[in-house]
């Protein structure tokens, strides 16, 4: 058993009933009791670090937005710079037929170089050369013969050139493709 000091605070009882128990009538909401000097410091001191955590999530989560954002609107104008190219390859291969046949010269010689030199700034490059070893990811076999003269699978006639805009293959070139001849039993 303890003694009774005079120094122990006194035994509160709170009574959280809705109605009064004696009148039954309703009870009007007791005001919480008022914060002591102790735990004013406290409580501000867990509100600052919960709101400045909230702060550096937003901030973190706006950040990511933002990058997410520039990563997107980059590969939207890439893509439409690519198939805006897409569209003028017919172009360039008519500028091809024309070169091949002799009929390029003068002031059409003139616009296609100008033509070619602005697709390439715009990150077109042709690919597709006689000779080039064949490659079924950027070429479309359309031909196919045997010889003894290549040692891999070579593309030896280009129908027609594939272009690429960076990484991004815009067109596969159209190829007939050499394979090395077997070799006979005998040798």
């Amino acid at each position: 058993m303890t003694s009774e000091n005079p120094q122990h605070e006194p035994v509160v009882i709170r009574d959280k009933r809705r109605l009064d128990p004696v009148t039954g009538e309703p009870r009007h909401a007791m005001p919480e009791p008022p914060p002591t000097e102790e735990n004013v410091p406290k409580a501000e001191a867990l509100m600052l670090e919960e709101r400045t955590r909230d702060l550096q999530r937003v901030q973190a989560e706006f950040a990511n937005y933002r990058k997410r954002v520039e990563r997107d609107r980059g590969a939207l104008a890439e893509a439409a710079v690519g198939n805006a190219l897409v569209g003028l390859l017919p172009v360039l291969d008519d500028i091809d037929r024309a070169r091949a046949h002799g009929d390029l010269t003068g002031a059409f010689k003139s616009v296609a170089d100008q033509l070619e030199t602005v697709l390439g700034k715009l990150g077109l490059a042709a690919f597709g050369e006689p000779g080039d070893p064949f490659d079924p990811t950027v070429h479309e076999a359309v031909m196919h013969e045997e010889s003894p003269e290549v040692t891999e699978p070579t593309a030896t006639t280009v129908l027609r050139r594939g272009y690429k805009q960076g990484d991004r293959l815009l067109r596969p070139a159209m190829v007939g493709v050499t394979d090395p001849a077997p070799q006979a039993a005998d040798e």
